[in-house]
C-alpha cells in the first residue's frame, strides 16, 4: 500500500459514501441481514477495500462470482461467510472446504460432481440451492417441472459430500416499472415461496433464504412473504455503489462512490482548418483552445463518447470531447475555460457538471454497471475517508 500515486488517471473511491449507502439499505431491510455483492471487483471499486468497509458497517455475508474472487477476500483476512453465485469447477472442492466458501448449487449433475470431489477431498462443501424461478440462467428448473426440480433438490440434500445450508433465486425484472414485469416479479416470488415450503415439507428446510437484489430489497423488504424472518437475507449490489437499479426504478437517496479523474497534459490553440485525433472528425472552424487529457478507452472511457458526446469537468465547468476518443488520451474544448493549464485535474465522470456513470450509460446504450466495471485495472483506486486519502491500490505496481 502506498499513499502517493502518479496523477495520471485514477478512480477516487469514497468509503464514507459506501458506508452511508449501506446504512440506508440496512434501515430499509430492518432486521434482515445483508449479503453485500462485491463481485467484479466490487463493480470496479476494489473488492478488498470495499468489503473491509462493508464488514465494518455490518455486512453479514459477501457474494462473489467465482472462486478467485472469494479467495481474494480470504487472503485479505475477511472471515464473513462468502457465497459464490456462479460456477466453480468441482475439482476445486478442496479449496471451497478449506476456506469455508459456500457454493451455489444449480443442477443435479453439478451437485453430483461437486459431491464426489468433496468426498475425495475428505470433507463437505456448503451449498445454497439455486432455484430458477424465471431468470432462465442457472438453477433448478422449477418453472419447467416443479415436482422434478424439487425431487432433484431433495436428492442433493442427501448427497454425502454436500451440506445444503441455503436457498436463493434471482429476480429478472425487479428493476422495471412496467405492470407486466411487476406481475412477473410477484410470480417469481410466489414460486420461490412454494419451493421453500416444498423443501420444508420434505424435511430439508434451508437455514438461509435470499431473493432480494437491489431493486427487491428497496421495493419489497418484506419478501420472502410467509417465510421465517430469521431465515431471510437480502443481496444488495448496485445501490451499494450509489446507483439506482435502472432508469425506471429510482430511489434518489444513494451517493455515487466512484469519481474518475485525470490530468491535463497539454493545452494548445488550434487554428481554422486544423484537426484533432484519428479520422479528423473535428476540424476547427475558428480558433479553438484544446486540452489533451490522460484518459482513453483503455482506461474505461468509452470510445462512443467521441465527437462531442462526452462531457468532462475542468475548474467546475463543462468541456466537451473533440474528435475521437483514443486508447490513452482525449481532447476537449476549453475555449471558454481560459484558466486551464497543464497539470490541472479533470473530472472524467462524477463531478457537478461532468457526465456521470449513468449519463455515460445513456449515451453509449448500456447500463451504469458496465461503465463502472469497465474501469481498467491500470487505473489506481484511491480510497478516501473524510475527504482524505487512506489507501491507494495499483494493480500495475503490485
Amino acid at each position: 500500500m502506498e499513499l502517493t500515486f502518479e496523477h495520471h488517471t485514477w478512480a477516487e473511491i469514497d468509503l464514507d459514501a459506501l458506508e452511508a449507502n449501506f446504512r440506508i439499505i440496512q434501515k430499509q431491510a430492518g432486521e434482515m441481514p445483508l449479503c453485500a455483492v462485491v463481485k467484479a471487483d466490487s463493480y470496479g471499486h476494489g473488492a478488498v477495500r470495499c468489503a473491509e468497509a462493508l464488514a465494518e458497517a455490518g455486512a453479514a455475508w459477501f457474494a462473489v462470482s467465482c472462486l478467485a474472487e472469494a479467495l481474494q477476500l480470504r487472503r485479505a483476512g475477511l472471515t464473513q461467510p462468502i457465497l459464490i453465485l456462479g460456477h466453480t469447477e468441482p475439482a476445486f472442492a478442496a479449496e471451497l472446504i478449506a476456506h469455508n466458501i459456500t457454493q451455489a448449487c444449480f443442477s443435479a449433475e453439478y451437485a453430483q460432481a461437486l459431491s464426489a470431489a468433496a468426498e475425495t477431498a475428505g470433507g463437505k462443501v456448503n451449498v445454497h440451492l439455486k432455484a430458477d424461478t424465471g431468470m432462465g440462467r442457472i438453477g433448478f428448473a422449477v418453472r419447467t417441472d416443479f415436482e422434478k426440480a424439487i425431487a432433484e433438490m431433495c436428492a442433493v440434500c442427501a448427497l454425502p459430500g454436500l451440506k445444503v445450508t441455503g436457498l436463493f433465486q434471482h429476480f429478472a425484472v425487479a428493476d422495471s416499472a412496467a405492470a407486466a414485469d411487476k406481475a412477473y416479479t410477484e410470480e417469481q416470488q410466489l414460486l420461490f415461496n412454494k419451493v421453500y415450503q416444498a423443501l420444508k415439507a420434505a424435511g430439508h428446510e434451508p437455514a438461509v433464504v435470499h431473493c432480494d437484489n437491489s431493486a427487491g430489497v428497496m421495493l419489497h423488504p418484506d419478501w420472502p412473504l410467509g417465510l421465517p424472518r430469521a431465515h431471510c437475507m437480502a443481496r444488495p449490489g448496485i445501490i451499494l455503489y450509489g446507483f439506482d437499479p435502472s432508469s425506471e426504478v429510482r430511489f434518489s437517496c444513494f451517493r455515487p462512490v466512484m469519481r474518475l479523474k485525470t490530468v491535463v497534459s497539454m493545452v494548445k490553440t488550434m487554428q481554422p482548418g486544423q484537426s484533432t485525433s484519428y479520422g479528423r472528425h473535428f476540424v476547427a472552424e475558428a480558433p479553438t483552445r484544446v486540452a489533451t487529457l490522460c484518459v482513453g478507452y483503455a482506461d474505461g472511457y468509452p470510445r462512443l463518447l467521441s465527437c462531442g458526446k462526452g462531457i468532462v469537468e475542468l475548474h467546475g465547468k463543462p468541456a466537451k470531447v473533440l474528435g475521437n476518443v483514443c486508447m490513452d488520451q482525449i481532447m476537449v474544448d476549453v475555449t471558454d475555460i481560459p484558466e486551464v493549464r497543464p497539470g490541472d485535474e479533470a473530472i472524467v465522470w462524477g463531478g457537478a457538471v461532468s457526465d456521470s456513470a449513468e449519463t455515460i450509460a445513456d449515451k453509449t446504450g448500456t447500463i451504469s454497471y458496465e461503465v463502472l466495471c469497465g474501469v481498467a485495472r491500470r487505473v489506481p483506486r484511491v480510497y478516501l475517508r473524510g475527504g482524505k486519502i487512506v489507501a491507494v491500490e495499483s494493480f500495475l505496481n503490485g
